[in-house]
This record gives C-alpha cells, structure tokens and sequence, in this order.
C-alpha cells in the first residue's frame, strides 16, 4: 500500500502594510487557507505638532483606521458627526469612542460624495496622513464645502532585516495597500529575476510597478479589504 500523499503547505503572501493594520491582514490571510509573512515596508509616526490646530466643531473625516487612532491619541474630541471612507475606518472610529459615524463607499470620491449629500453645517476637518491618496478636502471645497485638511501621522520606510527581505521577496504573492508600498516594492523588486504577482488595494497601489514584468498584478473592484482578500483567496 502506498503511503498517503502529504497536503501541500499554504502558499505564502507577503503582507507589506504597516502595523497594526498588518497583524489585522496576516489573520485574514491565515483565514483564507494562506501563509502570511508579515514585513511591513512602512511605519507610521504620530505629528504632535498637529494637536494644536484639531479643534472645531465641524464634521470629522477619515481615510483610514490610521488617522482614526491618531487624532483620538492627539485629541480629546469625541462629539459631532464622523465621516469615514469604509468598514475598517469605522470600526476604528467605533473603538476610538465616536457615536455618530457614517461611512462611505470604499474610496475617497464615494466619501466625498457622502459628505457633500449631507451638507454637514460646518467645517469639515479631514485628519489624514503627511502623504494622502487622494485630496478629500479640495474635492470637497470645489463643490462649496468648507473643508481643510490636517496631517496627523506621517509614513515612513522600515529598514527590514537582511534575512527577512530576502525570505518575503520569495512569496509568490505579495499585497500592496498603498502607492507608497507600491513604489518601494518597485524598487525592491527591479533587479529580481524572478518576480511574485502583487495584488493591491487598488489601481493606484499597482501604478508604480507599471513598468515591472511581473507574473500577475490585480486590484479589486473596490478598495476594500475584504475584496481584496477575496481576490486573494481566488487567485491560484
């Protein structure tokens, strides 16, 4: 009798976000029936200097779960409608103590479309990162909403260890959540023979990498997590 044939291991994913969004990642990775390696190419930092101009009593908006928890650190204001651009973003304004949360559609165009429906009285301030991928508050003030923008973290590049950069560039598939990822892994990945296929939160994630020969590179149809890892767990 022939001896059963052993299951092949879970196929890697190199999770690339920053913490603690990554360890979030990696455990609906590992859901899905997948390895993740955890080896975030970014890190963010708090801007304290931006405490001093948070105050108002206009609508908040966030992009992401990040800002959320940075303005609650910088910031004692709980009060007053809180506009977020998706599920993850509303849940972390949920845990950050907020009561009147409403959320968009996935994107920055879906929340500011959101927010102009409304037409909150106000100012609305839009607690963002130093580097944001789209520019809510200039949308907003195109169409005749009082709105400005505050950076309250910023991102920086991680210096990864020798050994774990060379054994998450040999996952076969990496996810990339930002274009600033996206332009690192660029970089990273350039002189590689072999190259993995890069799945990303959306288009703008991949646009960097653009000129790369790569096996595959796929975004969802919308920027959200959830698809994303959907997408993930389909791609074979």
């Amino acid at each position: 009798m022939s001896a059963p044939s052993r299951p092949e291991p879970p196929r890697a994913v190199w999770v690339t976000r920053a913490e603690p969004g990554a360890s979030a990642t990696a455990a609906r990775v590992t859901a899905a029936g997948l390895a993740p390696r955890v080896l975030p190419l970014l890190e963010t930092v708090d801007l304290p200097e931006a405490a001093a101009v948070l105050g108002g009593e206009g609508p908040l908006a966030f992009t992401s779960a990040n800002g959320v928890r940075t303005f609650a650190r910088l910031s004692p204001r709980r009060s007053g409608p809180v506009y977020v651009v998706g599920p993850a973003t509303a849940a972390a304004a949920q845990v950050a103590g907020f009561a009147d949360i409403r959320s968009g559609a996935g994107d920055v165009e879906a929340l500011a479309a959101r927010i102009l429906a409304d037409a909150p009285p106000g100012e609305v301030l839009h607690a963002s990162a130093r580097e944001p991928a789209g520019d809510l508050a200039g949308r907003l003030q195109a169409s005749g909403q009082p709105a400005r923008r505050v950076a309250v973290y910023a991102a920086r590049e991680t210096s990864p260890p020798a050994a774990g950069l060379e054994e998450a560039l040999a996952a076969p598939v990496v996810l990339a959540h930002s274009p600033r990822a996206g332009r690192i892994l660029a970089r990273l990945l350039a002189p590689l023979a072999t190259r993995p296929a890069v799945l990303g939160l959306s288009p703008a994630c991949l646009a960097p990498l653009a000129g790369l020969d790569l096996p595959a590179r796929a975004a969802p149809d919308r920027p959200l997590e959830s698809d994303l890892i959907n997408l993930l767990a389909s791609f074979r």
